[in-house]
């Protein structure tokens, strides 16, 4: 997997200068943000009677007297020193967020209300030394000025200004634009561009197939064309986004698998959109990113993923509970042709450009493609090409039930060393798990990165083989070996060997089969074979509590449901155990592994574990 602060040199990705003369015919004179300038009082007003941005009006009042949170260099230097990157985080947030806060409350207010407020930010963070984040700048290379290379927070700080200057144009004063402009160019704007031409090393984000690649190609382009002022120059970075965001939709598997999981659906596919208009609203609708057939399938992963009404899968770096941004699924509905639902395109945004770019819009916009449908069954989401099976009861079944099954590899972006691993929803609790990601800290995106017990596979519902945990690696992945998708059952076979650097394993195959019956019932069975007498261990994963319930049966309850697991060893004499694993987890709760180890060594054998839903 990639690692953030990676850099390489390769041949630039320069745009063809025909290309570019001919986006530079099809732009405006004059640079453009989203939505409206604060003169535009009609719409303005229209947008200020929308309730869904009370809240954000709220906010604004309510830190115009607070002062700006302090932000020194020993804050920054922790990274360095301890790996911690959440407390200057925390205070760098805190002061970005008023950028968007201050400039939506006074375009909605025109009172001036909120004018020095917001100067005073701009001015604090153009004074500081880098843009930076700590985590992506661990040689303090960007900190000491030794070099300029954008990040995620530089690219998106330099779109949160561009966009706040288009709106309140010459409400802000001559030096506070002045400000904007100097800082935005010097920041991210020219190195961008000196890395697109080979004049400055690439940060390897600029052809990385994940959601780096689309934030801060997204955000350096629009920073352009609402801040350049040469029509040529705009051309220029138009051209530069539309050639490199295909290696973003790259990351994606053919039939739209994220794995990166919803979060980053979020972030990476939401500046994907926020390219797409930004280049579609420059042009009049010439350049259309969404209207493309690489493009299609990722964006209908904000559909497809969805487990139940409001509950999406915790695989990889996910934070549990995380779901698609109302907002974007409105987007892509509108855009696609798809109800839309109870989503809306206006609501709360943190990001002052994205907000803007999606309460702009009407709800007929440009469709882009007319879809019919975005899944083949209600029953299940099948991304074969990603290996993860989403499996659900009919919608009438009380209580609903569905399984997330998982292949995939083990180099996937934010990657979890997960193969074969599952997660059971009874409703909307997920008694067995995936536990999500952890804390980040230094470690997260190190060498060190699977010393967490809950990146690493020790954190998933997969097997232990001869005392090995899984590897990291493409080679280390999950093939599939047969399927079988009926109304009645879903069965779905992998060849999980790869995954495990154990000599003499010849065989490891975990074969799911989720039935549904009345009383709907997933098995799990792993079929091993060794060359000669080895350990075997199988686990579950659960943020609920666990008792036994037998000599071969446990009872995992969380929330309002419980499963009962049924072992079946082949009369083999096993144990289990529980383990709390105590990482800096995501979740409100640390998970629980619970380990089923056989007693003695063998050649041959298979466990099975049955669950099914205790009525109550």
């Amino acid at each position: 997997m990639l690692f953030a602060g990676t850099v390489r040199v390769s041949a630039a990705e320069m745009p063809d200068p025909g290309r570019i003369q001919e986006i530079s015919n099809l732009l405006s004179a004059q640079p453009a943000g989203f939505g409206w300038p604060i003169s535009n009082r009609a719409a303005w007003d229209k947008l200020a009677a929308n309730p869904a941005l009370a809240e954000t009006r709220a906010k604004a009042a309510a830190l115009v007297p607070q002062s700006l949170p302090n932000q020194p260099d020993d804050l920054y230097l922790e990274y360095s020193r301890n790996g911690n990157r959440s407390h200057w985080q925390k205070v760098a947030f805190d002061r970005r967020a008023r950028i968007a806060l201050f400039a939506i409350a006074e375009a909605l207010e025109n009172r001036g209300r909120y004018l020095k407020a917001l100067e005073n930010v701009i001015m604090a963070v153009c004074a500081e030394k880098t843009w930076v984040m700590p985590a992506h700048d661990a040689s303090l290379a960007n900190f000491s000025g030794r070099e300029i290379t954008p990040d995620l927070g530089a690219t998106g700080l330099a779109a949160e200004l561009a966009e706040a200057d288009f709106m309140l144009g010459d409400k802000l004063s001559p030096t506070t634009r002045q400000m904007i402009r100097d800082n935005v160019k010097r920041r991210v704007l020219e190195p961008f561009r000196a890395m697109v031409e080979g004049r400055q090393k690439e940060a390897f984000w600029l052809r990385a197939p994940m959601n780096w690649n689309a934030v801060c190609v997204g955000n350096s382009v629009f920073a352009a064309l609402a801040l350049e002022p040469a029509r040529a120059d705009r051309a220029f970075f138009a051209a530069a986004g539309e050639r490199l965001i295909r290696f973003f939709l790259t990351g994606f598997t053919p039939d739209g698998y994220c794995a990166e999981g919803i979060g980053y659906w979020n972030y990476g596919f939401g500046h994907f959109i926020l390219l797409t208009e930004a280049l579609r609203q420059a042009t009049s609708g010439k350049i259309d990113l969404l209207n493309d057939d690489k493009a299609i399938a990722p964006a209908l992963f904000c559909l497809r993923s969805e487990i139940f009404p409001g509950l999406y899968p915790t695989i990889s770096d996910c934070s549990p509970g995380s779901k698609p941004s109302p907002q974007l699924t409105a987007y892509v509905c509108h855009r696609l042709g798809l109800e839309a639902g109870e989503n809306q395109l206006i609501g709360a945004n943190a990001d002052l450009a994205m907000g803007m770019m999606l309460s702009s819009l009407d709800n007929d916009l440009p469709l882009a493609r007319k879809l019919e449908k975005f899944s083949d069954s209600p029953l299940r989401s099948f991304f074969a090409s990603g290996g993860v099976l989403i499996s659900r009861t009919a919608a009438e079944a009380k209580p609903p039930v569905a399984v997330v099954l998982k292949g995939g590899n083990n180099n996937e972006p934010h990657n979890h060393n997960d193969v074969g691993s599952f997660s059971l929803v009874i409703g909307h609790d997920m008694v067995i798990c995936d536990p999500g990601g952890e804390v980040y800290t230094k470690r997260t995106f190190s060498a060190h990165r699977y010393d967490s017990k809950v990146l690493s596979s020790f954190g998933h519902a997969v097997p232990v083989v001869a005392g090995q945990l899984q590897k990291a690696g493409a080679d280390a992945r999950g093939i599939i070996l047969a399927t079988n998708l009926t109304d009645t059952t879903d069965r779905l076979q992998l060849d999980i060997r790869s995954a495990y650097a154990v000599r003499g394993l010849e065989k490891l195959e975990r074969t799911f089969t989720f039935q549904r019956t009345p009383q709907p019932v997933l098995e799990v069975r792993d079929e091993v074979k060794f060359a000669a007498a080895d350990d075997f261990e199988t686990a579950l994963v659960t943020w609920g509590k666990v008792r036994s319930a037998g000599p071969n049966a446990l009872e995992i309850t969380d929330g309002q449901s419980t499963v009962r697991v049924t072992i079946d060893t082949q009369g083999r004499a096993f144990k289990w155990r529980q383990d709390k694993i105590d990482e800096d987890v995501q979740s409100k709760r640390k998970p629980i592994r619970i380990g089923i180890a056989l007693n003695d060594k063998l050649v041959s054998g298979a466990i099975t574990l049955r669950m099914e839903p205790v009525k109550k």
